[in-house]
């Protein structure tokens, strides 16, 4: 059965991305999607071949455009992003059949944005950030246990602790996509486009065939 979805006037979109991405994940957030500020981060090393994984969206940049996450340098992404830093981030959310493409050029923050970002963290996420050695080969689960008690252990006797290669990305955007899906496959899709992709510039929106 089709469901009810919003409906998107392109012409009455404003000026800037951010701005429709803002009330865009206002709304999810209003109807109960769920994790919405979720993203898949799509990334590639310097052998070319594209990796992708979900991330969790820390902010958003109305000035320069920019959408923040976190990780450890030394993951995979963290290593593919230092090879080659551009990368795109992709919100789905089925339940108003909307989809947001972000694609640009990644920065690292400095070190005491990223010290900041840690200390906002859950004790659960601070834990696991301590554990670390993400995506190294692991031998059993109890061994993450043990890793873990330890890590709370650190944090107990030293609560501005931190591990040494968490960092804040900011992708700053260079092209915006918005997909809003229709029942009968009036897809609407709108495309901002950065006239100087280095940084700064107007934003161009171009209507595209669905």
């Amino acid at each position: 059965m089709a469901r009810a979805l919003p409906t998107f006037a392109p012409d009455a979109a404003p000026g800037a991305p951010v701005e429709l991405f803002a009330a865009w994940l206002a709304e999810a957030v209003a109807v109960g999607v769920l994790d919405p500020g979720a993203a898949l981060l799509s990334t590639a090393g310097a052998d070319g071949r594209p990796d992708a994984r979900i991330v969790a969206l820390r902010d958003v940049e109305a000035d320069e455009a920019g959408w923040v996450f976190a990780s450890d340098a030394a993951s995979p992404k963290g290593v593919q992003l230092a090879q080659q830093p551009a990368a795109a981030l992709t919100f789905y959310w089925p339940l108003q059949g909307r989809q947001i493409r972000v694609r640009g050029d990644v920065t690292q923050a400095a070190r005491e944005v990223s010290l900041a970002e840690f200390a906002t963290r859950s004790p659960a996420s601070k834990v696991a950030g301590l554990v670390g050695r993400q995506s190294t080969p692991l031998a059993s689960l109890p061994d993450w246990d043990e890793a873990a008690e330890g890590a709370r252990r650190q944090l107990a006797n030293h609560p501005e602790a931190h591990p040494p290669g968490h960092t804040v990305y900011t992708l700053a955007a260079h092209e915006v996509e918005f997909w809003q899906g229709d029942p009968g496959r009036r897809h609407v899709r709108l495309r901002y486009t950065r006239n100087s992709p280095a940084g700064g510039g107007a934003w161009e929106r171009t209507l595209l065939w669905p």
